[in-house]
């Protein structure tokens, strides 16, 4: 069971854009199409997008991965000397950005639309 509950309250497409950037890329840095495919095409049958949540989901993708960014980026340059928890590289989720932004069709995320 997943609680999208902490990921967002507004945009439910946005939640989606979420778990994309954190489920389905490789440490390559590559998206991993197929698993984009199965949680989109699983996502769809519980939960139908809007056409205009799925024109949106190039955007709501870079959005999501601008703010992961940020937010490690803000975690790497104020991390407290002896901090038990080590920040997480913010290089990761650019690359990422990287990628939504060449994004031209949804099928690139596996799915026809």
């Amino acid at each position: 069971m997943i609680d999208f509950y902490f990921a967002c309250t507004d945009f439910l497409a946005y939640d989606l854009a979420i778990c994309l950037n954190a489920w389905c890329f490789e440490a390559d840095g590559s998206l991993n199409v197929t698993k984009a495919r199965l949680l989109l095409d699983s996502y769809r049958r519980t939960r139908p997008l809007t056409s205009a949540e799925l024109a949106a989901l190039p955007l709501l993708a870079r959005g999501s991965a601008l703010r992961f960014l940020l937010t490690r980026l803000f975690d790497w340059l104020n991390h407290p000397e002896g901090a038990l928890v080590q920040p997480k590289d913010p290089l990761e989720y650019l690359r990422r950005l990287r990628f939504h932004r060449g994004i031209t069709n949804l099928a690139a995320y596996g799915i026809d639309g």
